[in-house]
């Protein structure tokens, strides 16, 4: 199982939301992109940024990102860049977007609010880049949530599943919000129900907070974990995380 650190972004700083909430907001690092050559040289080939400007439709933080791959590219020879794979998310609501973070040295986007209220253009788009997006499914009590997590749709997860079973995706991120930022640990039947439901790989968001959690991730099948609050705040040590997620693999 793959190991994604996550990397939010707000106003060019590193930042962690509880359950997506801006007014519950701390600032962990004001360097970007000194908080990603930390992960990096940890051991991390994965790394999974949120755009929260851009999701709240207030700008973007492009630059950042484009500062983060360039400075990662310069330490090539220290770090193993070739392999390394950037998600980005956000506010991807549009080709132009698509275009702007590819541009900017991403490897994959997550799609979210669009893919969902238009299954017709992200299909288009899933043709156009194919194996490079990510179906964002963020879900609260079961049901699909969009704009920045701020509205519940009437689609359920298996719904939004069925709509994209047959596309050619990176991957499904599954985010359980009330777990998102709670350090509460993740909602492990909620994530067995969604690897159930579909070949794709899935990459599960929200709550992990030990060393327990991300094996009991990896026994539910997911292809990754996202951990964020509690790395952040050293309830767990990266290296520990990547060897937990290998040892689990392994054993499985």
């Amino acid at each position: 199982m793959e190991i994604w650190p996550a990397i939010d972004i707000q106003n060019g700083q590193c930042v962690r939301l509880c359950q997506g909430d801006f007014s519950r907001q701390s600032v962990y690092n004001t360097s970007v992109v000194e908080t990603a050559a930390r992960w990096v040289a940890m051991g991390a080939q994965r790394l999974h940024f949120v755009d929260l400007n851009a999701a709240a439709g207030d700008g973007d933080n492009v630059a950042a990102i484009q500062a983060v791959l360039a400075e990662l590219q310069a330490s090539a020879s220290e770090v193993d860049y070739a392999n390394l794979a950037v998600q980005v998310g956000g506010g991807v609501r549009s080709e132009a977007a698509i275009d702007r973070y590819l541009a900017a040295g991403a490897t994959q986007l997550v799609c979210g609010t669009r893919a969902i209220r238009e299954p017709d253009w992200f299909e288009t788009m899933t043709g156009r880049y194919p194996s490079r997006l990510v179906l964002g499914l963020d879900a609260r009590q079961g049901l699909v949530a969009v704009n920045g997590w701020k509205q519940t749709t009437v689609w359920t997860v298996a719904d939004a599943i069925r709509r994209v079973a047959d596309l050619p995706l990176a991957g499904i991120v599954y985010t359980d919000i009330q777990r998102d930022g709670m350090l509460s640990g993740p909602n492990l039947d909620g994530l067995r129900e969604v690897v159930a439901l579909t070949a794709i790989p899935i990459i599960a968001s929200g709550g992990v907070a030990t060393l327990d959690d991300i094996r009991r991730v990896a026994e539910t099948g997911a292809a990754g974990c996202i951990i964020g609050k509690a790395l952040y705040e050293g309830r767990i040590a990266l290296p520990d995380a990547l060897a937990a997620a290998t040892s689990t693999a392994a054993g499985h």
